[in-house]
């Protein structure tokens, strides 16, 4: 009687747990691995430098995504992460290049103090701080959209990245550096430094989504705002905390991809912005908010890594300017899978 009990209570949290929407982001995933292993060759493809490739790519996308998917969950969007990203690492490399850190083009790096050190490299996460916290404030007192005020301050980001830099290249501290080009070599596996940072700041944000009570209000606030508010939760400072997460993460993302760049310029960081939504949403995050998690978001940056990179190995004969048609191929190809997503993530009621 007990078996029959605990088999049944087991189904019930089956169906309760996992629904055909779950699997949707896998599915696209497996349809693109099997058909650039197709087009480029299973030897070609299915190797360890393509593994690494997709690992060294999809980092900043994996850190940026981690605070998009906060904020897509309360139903709210941030615009304003890539331009985030930009000036936080625009901030770290004008300050790098200053006296009292290594001097012009880093060249006094060698002799630099641990303090001047600390506050380069904290000065842009303050800063990106207050910009996720104005964002969340601005749009919770004027009930405007958060796509209105983010977009207003993704303007606000790049003015200021601009009048700092004077379009000027910045150089860029060597543990910055060394983070996001430095990696663990296992067998023929080489797992960059950015990809672990990735990963562990993947899995503080499912600890805090999934067993804290902020995590519980981040839901509640995305799936019904007006029943969480009845029911206690203060909506307001979730949405202007979520939004603090996500200026925290672009900046940390920006940080990284300037290091593995070994410098810094206004031409970074131009399509970040749409390539993270594009990550969560195909990781079948809801842009209405309430329904995600850090393991679909997970999902989702592999699954459009792996579309970047098997795109940049395919090679068709007689199309001699497929590097030109590569935008379109990925933009359809996108449009493809978030359909169908969304058409198997239809059928879970």
């Amino acid at each position: 009687m007990s078996n029959t009990l605990s088999k049944s209570g087991w189904n019930a949290w089956l169906r309760d747990r996992w629904h055909a929407g779950d699997l949707a982001p896998l599915i696209s995933l497996f349809a693109l691995l099997a058909i650039f292993t197709v087009l480029v060759g299973p030897s070609n493809f299915l190797n360890f430098g393509t593994a690494s490739l997709v690992l060294e790519q999809g980092a900043v996308l994996a850190i940026v995504s981690v605070g998009l998917t906060f904020v897509l969950l309360t139903a709210e969007i941030d615009l304003a992460v890539g331009k985030i990203a930009l000036l936080s690492a625009c901030v770290c490399g004008v300050l790098f290049e200053q006296s009292f850190a290594a001097g012009p083009k880093g060249q006094s790096e060698a002799v630099m103090s641990m303090l001047p050190l600390l506050a380069v490299l904290s000065i842009p996460f303050v800063i990106a701080l207050v910009i996720g916290w104005l964002a969340g404030a601005l749009t919770v007192t004027s009930r405007l959209p958060s796509f209105i005020i983010t977009l207003a301050m993704m303007f606000v980001c790049e003015g200021l990245a601009k009048y700092l830099t004077k379009s000027e290249k910045f150089n860029m501290p060597s543990l910055l550096k060394k983070l996001g080009n430095d990696g663990l070599w296992l067998g023929g596996l080489s797992i960059p430094y950015s990809a672990m940072l990735a990963v562990a700041v993947m899995l503080v944000g499912h600890v805090v989504l999934q067993h804290t009570r902020f995590g519980r209000y981040v839901y509640m606030t995305g799936g019904n705002r007006e029943a969480a508010r009845l029911a206690g939760v203060r909506t307001p400072r979730i949405v202007i905390a979520c939004l603090i997460i996500s200026g925290l993460t672009a900046a940390l993302g920006g940080l990284v991809n300037a290091g593995r760049l070994e410098s810094v310029s206004l031409d970074q960081n131009t399509e970040l912005l749409l390539e993270a939504v594009a990550c969560v949403v195909l990781g079948g995050t809801s842009l209405f908010g309430g329904e995600g998690s850090m393991p679909r978001t997970l999902i989702g940056v592999i699954t459009f890594t792996v579309l970047k990179v098997g795109l940049n190995s395919v090679k068709i004969e007689g199309l001699t300017h497929f590097d030109l048609l590569r935008p379109f191929v990925m933009g359809v190809v996108l449009l493809i899978a978030l359909v169908i997503n969304g058409r198997i993530a239809r059928g879970r009621g």
